[in-house]
């Protein structure tokens, strides 16, 4: 089968998805992209490009047999400017996120208009894919609301049919590429646990409350270390840069990683830690619980799909003085949470490419025959 696989916003974990598939995939896939820049204009006008550029590729005669694209296509736009050569080609639509129930930073207001282009472009879809069950739940939750938020012609009588044709696919990570840098830091290394971040330094991921946990360990004389990792957008991260001053000799890794001393930093630490207002996924801690991390997650958002249900209680928190005492534990007994972070690594190999490739393989030719496979 030759997939097209369109991905106007190619970067970070968007790219990484896109070529991951591709490159692992039984079928022939083709990426067409936009460079990872301006969002907003990448939704609203990168259909447009991206239908000039398709039109050059193909002709009706030799169009993919299958369409598989991200949220931040414009999707019924793209498909207007080439029902000349497209014909009746099934789309999937594949949603990293959405732009409903993302977090607003305080100094923002949410602009409807970006969350139209992900409702319309699912009714446009053949089937429409979720990287979680949090994340599809989440969606059609809110969906409602926004739509009766319009004076009328609602469509909440469409909801229904959407969630029908809409599934579950998690994200495919390269975990095995992480093997070569495998060391035996975890068992040999005498100094304290480190404590790994390795999110991004945004707002979205609450890094303020990271930190305030870093401090209470310190009023009480616990010992550890920590590694600062993860991109950055900012010019000044300034909670990060006041607690690299604050915790000193403690941290060992500060500021982004390339990709060998972050494989490095993943096999060396030994707790990593999340206390994210968003994750509909969280490709970041699935790498860091291969390498054999013990987690430390909040209780909601996508992270309960990443645990075993038998270690939520362990690795799970609902509030602040929870994500402490977990810590404390972590710490303390750090022989038992390495032996428990062990036994996770074997449940997050499941979404290595190795195993996810043939499930998005098998999902997609199902649209050739309108079977539901997933």
């Amino acid at each position: 089968m030759h997939i097209l696989l369109i991905a106007p916003y190619f970067g970070g974990s968007h790219r990484a998805w896109a070529e991951g598939y591709a490159r692992h995939s039984r079928h022939r896939v083709e990426v067409l992209h936009l460079p990872a820049r301006f969002w907003k204009w990448r939704m609203q006008g990168g259909a447009v490009t991206l239908a000039e550029r398709a039109r050059k590729q193909f002709t009706a005669s030799d169009a993919p047999d299958l369409l598989l694209t991200t949220d931040m296509l414009n999707l019924p736009a793209f498909l207007g400017l080439s029902r000349d050569w497209l014909s009746d080609t099934p789309v999937a639509l594949y949603c990293h996120e959405n732009q409903l129930t993302y977090p607003m930073a305080p100094d923002q207001k949410r602009d409807l208009t970006y969350a139209m282009i992900n409702w319309l472009s699912m009714l446009a879809a053949d089937r429409v894919f979720f990287n979680s069950e949090y994340h599809r739940a989440d969606w059609f939750e809110a969906l409602p609301r926004l739509l009766k938020h319009f004076p009328d012609f609602t469509h909440v009588h469409r909801i229904a049919a959407v969630e029908a044709k809409a599934s579950v696919l998690p994200v495919g990570c390269a975990l095995t590429r992480l093997n070569r840098a495998r060391t035996e830091a975890k068992s040999d290394d005498d100094g304290p646990p480190i404590i790994l971040w390795n999110q991004r330094w945004e707002y979205d991921k609450a890094p303020a409350i990271f930190f305030r946990a870093l401090d209470a360990l310190v009023a009480e004389g616990i010992d550890f270390r920590v590694a600062l990792a993860g991109s950055n957008v900012r010019q000044q991260p300034e909670e990060f840069e006041a607690a690299r001053e604050r915790l000193g000799a403690r941290v060992i890794h500060y500021g982004r990683a390339d990709a060998e001393t972050y494989a490095q930093l993943l096999w060396s630490s030994d707790i990593v830690v999340s206390t994210a207002r968003h994750e509909f996924f969280g490709i970041a801690v699935v790498e860091a619980a291969y390498a054999g991390c013990f987690p430390v997650l909040p209780h909601r958002l996508a992270y309960p799909e990443l645990v075993p249900p038998a270690h939520h209680g362990r690795c799970l928190y609902g509030d602040f003085d929870e994500l402490l005492s977990h810590l404390r534990w972590a710490i303390h007994e750090i022989a038992s949470a390495r032996a428990l972070a062990s036994e996770l690594r074997a449940s997050v190999a499941r979404f290595d490419w190795a195993v996810m490739a043939p499930r998005y393989d098998a999902a997609l030719a199902a649209m050739l025959t309108d079977e539901i496979t997933t």
